[in-house]
């Protein structure tokens, strides 16, 4: 099977659990061919097929119930409870149950596809290193989650910057055409700050490995601004479409629930929709947002110990032995010899 096969398959599988938004799929095709960096968010799918056998030394570690789909674009912010800024993993949408390495390997090979794309100005040995350190120090300390308060101040400087202004945010969703049609009204409405709140739908297009998923969003007016809801369908991880398995229940909120960490209390899966808050504060974070002055090697070792936050929800599954069994540069080797792989794919699809 080749990256066409693949896709085809995997979409025609995709329709079959939620009404998929085919003009949001064909954006994602053109996407896939912007850059290897951007080929790799847009399927994992495709790599859940592949990295089997390109890393299959790595196939005995420890199973943990992994991201899945992870990579240096898959963090941001969100508030807590007591309204503090945390930093951390915000999509969950693939979590399964892989070998711990899995994770590492797949945030370290975004990290060196990274660096080739000019994103960041590091050796793939700095990358990997970082990542690992950070993750090795956290399983170490048992975790701690990342709170943007008194400690953190460095990531705080990178997570608002001024491409996140509140009005710059608001206006883009302000210009969206509203819609009536499919929108999950309950599932929105469930997560508003009042149930009975008026607000307007709109659709949203974001992401990449997830457009052509149905995305809805409810803007309404509270308190004397804005605030939003999102709705995202809910669906198994393409690793339950690589097996050719049976669909068990998405494990996103039970990965959430068992890591460490400080959750939102504006996540929540209803009636099959993942459901959070939308604001300046509270969304991903993209390289392009990053300011140009950052320190790249302590970022990449923030998601290395944000990686092990959530891999520490899966109890006393001897990651830090298996660990020390390593060879000295596994992470670096696999990650690039994932990379040259997804160079290859991604050759292959802007050929088409």
């Amino acid at each position: 099977m080749d990256i066409y096969e693949a896709t085809r398959s995997y979409e025609s599988w995709l329709g079959r659990h939620t009404s998929v938004v085919r003009r949001d799929l064909l954006l994602k095709h053109e996407r896939m061919a912007e850059s290897p960096f951007v080929f790799l968010r847009a399927t994992f799918y495709r790599w859940i097929q592949l990295w089997p056998t390109v890393c299959a030394s790595l196939l005995n570690a420890p199973t943990v119930l992994a991201v899945g789909d992870l990579h240096v674009e898959n963090f941001g912010t969100w508030r807590d409870l007591e309204g503090r800024l945390i930093w951390g993993i915000n999509d969950v949408d693939e979590a399964c149950e892989l070998p711990y390495t899995q994770d590492l390997v797949r945030l370290a090979t975004s990290a060196v596809l990274a660096i080739q794309s000019r994103h960041f100005a590091l050796s793939t040995r700095e990358a990997c290193d970082a990542i690992l350190e950070g993750y090795v120090a956290s399983h170490g300390r048992g975790g701690r989650p990342i709170v943007l308060a008194e400690h953190g101040r460095w990531l705080r400087q990178l997570a608002l910057n001024e491409l996140r202004d509140p009005v710059t945010f608001w206006a883009k969703f302000q210009s969206l055409r509203s819609v009536t049609k499919s929108v999950p009204h309950k599932a929105l409405q469930s997560m508003l700050p009042d149930p009975k709140l008026p607000y307007r739908a709109v659709r949203r297009v974001a992401g990449v490995g997830s457009l052509g998923r149905p995305r809805f969003v409810a803007l309404a007016e509270w308190g004397g601004a804005l605030v939003a809801r999102e709705a995202k369908a809910l669906l198994p991880s393409a690793l339950v479409w690589a097996r050719g398995t049976l669909a068990p229940a998405a494990r996103g909120a039970v990965l959430l629930r068992r890591a460490v960490r400080v959750l939102d209390p504006f996540f929540a899966i209803r009636e099959q929709w993942i459901v959070r808050r939308l604001a300046p504060d509270c969304s991903r974070i993209e390289l392009n947002e990053l300011p140009k002055k950052r320190d790249e090697q302590k970022l990449l070792r923030a998601m290395g110990w944000e990686t092990a936050n959530l891999h520490l929800g899966t109890r006393r599954v001897g990651i830090r032995a298996d660990l020390q069994t390593r060879p000295r540069r596994w992470l670096d080797d696999a990650a690039t010899a994932m990379a040259d792989v997804v160079r290859k794919e991604s050759r292959k699809w802007t050929r088409q």
